[in-house]
């Protein structure tokens, strides 16, 4: 039975190989090329077959005549070859039964494959630097990365989450140099990594004043290095704010990771790493740094030492991943960092290669676009930065409002219009490809009309109301009766969750969701305004139309979860 894009083309595929053995013919290839045609006389999809004419050596005509012939006992479609075009005629009741039915069946579950099973994924996202701002650039890695952990999940991989918490460097130098002249312990109790970050502001500002307090930073972060008593206390004071702070924001998010192992960890771990380095002698001294060339790789040499022997991010990051490997076996370790890390990723992979791990291929770098705001780079020692917390606050306040004009009974609820608020600041961040360089305007982002988060959420409330206003009048689904053309194409969307949720993690692609969730709205909103539900002319048709409501319903829910949002059943 023929149910997503996928399954037809995968019986495709199959037919290609038997058809024309030897072809070089993808999956792919075929999934791209495979649409819904314009004019529904061509069929529900349609596949043209002119790409594949030279490489198989004869006719577009020719291709589909064989790939229609192949296909035509394919229960619940017909399929026509017209002029070098492979035409698919679906069986619509037939579809929406089998497609309603298992989705009724599965409820929360739908979607869900076993494709990872005994396969385990590592993520390594959000990783803000310790005593600075959760700030909106950190909101891309956050959700891109939990995102892809929920998907991933979804498809059955077992999913460890990583903050690699920035806890390490000479940055931690200066805060100390500025706790100890300016600091007062009071008042970073109560202001937390605000004060601390006050503090950071300070020390550049006083620094171009006096250039010894950079000699003093350096100093104090040696004496961490060295795990002086004074300094690695004042440093575990600035990770307990710092952590304490970003759970918060974590909260609000519904995020939870496995694991806070921060730079600092690797630690121990690097001089084995460097030593192994020697052994295999790639290694070489660039003007007093240890480095390993890359030249013939189109790449500048990677720094593993500096010139006073102090390690960089290549080192520890080489660490992480072979502690990784080593604890958890993994079948990919996934990197969700801006694109601006592409060269240090691209990098120390090839370090890697050349140390001769060959599981190096299952590092994966997953690159997003800069955030800039209102035009200007983020930077926090000059404070330019919106904080999450505000941002949260901001669009929770607005959803509040929006909720009190329209459904005054739900004035007041907190739970709710935080769902709302902060999901349109997710949806905003995930609605484009997460390569794209974002430009956050703070209007933008809280636009509650049109195709926005806050748009899917009262969508599948509108589900939820029409679920329980059956479950009064005791009107319960049935897969029977006539499907009208708005069902139809609704069911066909919904058919193709599976399909987007593998693109999804082929691509690494959260935005793919986002874009499906709206076209599930979209489709919809029309289906409701277009055709009575509950109050349709006949029971069959009131019945199997609750069936379609509840479908979407379950599907938009397990898909807004895939994307970090909450989905209240009344808006």
């Amino acid at each position: 039975m023929f149910s997503t894009k996928l399954n037809l083309a995968e019986k495709i595929y199959s037919a290609f190989n038997s058809s024309f053995p030897g072809c070089e013919v993808g999956k792919d290839d075929i999934m791209s090329l495979l649409t819904s045609p314009p004019d529904k006389a061509m069929g529900d999809l349609a596949m043209p077959c002119f790409k594949f004419a030279k490489s198989l050596r004869t006719s577009p005509v020719n291709i589909s005549n064989t790939l229609a012939s192949a296909l035509q006992d394919i229960e619940g479609i017909k399929v026509e070859s017209v002029n070098g075009y492979l035409n698919v005629f679906i069986d619509r009741n037939d579809f929406f039964k089998k497609t309603a039915e298992k989705i009724l069946t599965q409820k929360k579950d739908y979607g869900k494959t076993e494709t990872g099973k005994g396969k385990t994924i590592v993520l390594d996202y959000s990783s803000p630097n310790v005593a600075k701002p959760f700030h909106v650039g950190h909101l891309g890695t956050t959700v891109i990365g939990h995102s892809l952990k929920k998907l991933f999940t979804f498809a059955g991989y077992n999913c460890i989450g990583v903050n690699h918490l920035g806890d390490w460097g000479t940055q931690f130098g200066k805060l100390i140099v500025a706790y100890k002249k300016w600091g007062d312990e009071k008042k970073v109790e109560e202001g937390g990594i605000d004060e601390l970050v006050a503090l950071y502001v300070k020390f550049h500002e006083e620094a171009e004043k006096d250039p010894a307090l950079a000699d003093q930073a350096r100093a104090h972060f040696a004496a961490l290095e060295r795990k002086e008593p004074e300094e690695t206390a004042l440093w575990e004071k600035f990770i307990d704010i710092s952590i304490k702070e970003y759970k918060k924001t974590y909260e609000q998010l519904d995020i939870e990771f496995d694991y806070y192992t921060g730079e600092s960890f690797y630690s121990d771990k690097m001089p084995a790493v460097i030593e192994d380095m020697k052994a295999k002698n790639l290694l070489t001294l660039n003007e007093g740094a240890s480095v390993v060339e890359l030249e013939e790789y189109g790449m500048p040499p990677c720094l593993i030492l500096k010139t006073d022997g102090a390690t960089l991010y290549p080192t520890r990051d080489i660490s992480a991943a072979l502690y990784r490997k080593n604890t958890f076996d993994f079948h990919k370790c996934i990197y969700v960092t801006s694109a601006a890390q592409s060269l240090h990723f691209a990098q120390w992979f090839r370090v890697m290669a050349l140390m001769g791990y060959d599981w190096y291929e299952d590092l994966v770098h997953v690159p997003y676009g800069t955030v800039s705001i209102n035009g200007e780079k983020l930077a926090t020692r000059t404070g330019n930065v919106v904080l999450l917390k505000d941002l949260f606050a901001t669009a929770t306040e607005k959803a509040a409002d929006i909720m009190a004009e329209k459904n005054p009974a739900l004035a007041g609820n907190k739970e709710t219009a935080e769902a709302v608020g902060i999901g349109a600041v997710i949806f905003y961040y995930l609605s484009a490809n997460k390569i794209r360089d974002i430009n956050f305007v703070m209007q933008d982002a809280l636009n509650f009309d049109g195709n926005t988060g806050p748009y899917a959420q009262y969508t599948y409330a509108r589900t939820c109301s029409i679920a329980s206003k059956a479950e009064e009048m005791g009107i319960t689904p049935t897969l029977s009766g006539d499907v009208c053309e708005d069902e139809f194409v609704l069911i066909k969307t919904l058919s193709v969750f599976p399909d987007m949720i593998a693109d999804a993690i082929r691509e690494y692609e959260p935005s793919i969701i986002t874009r499906y969730i709206l076209d599930i709205c979209a489709d919809f909103n029309r289906f409701y305004h277009n055709c009575q539900i509950l109050s349709a002319e006949d029971d069959e048709t009131k019945k199997r139309r609750l069936a379609l409501t509840l479908c979407t319903k379950y599907t938009l829910a397990s898909a807004l979860e895939l994307i970090c949002m909450k989905h209240p059943e009344k808006i």
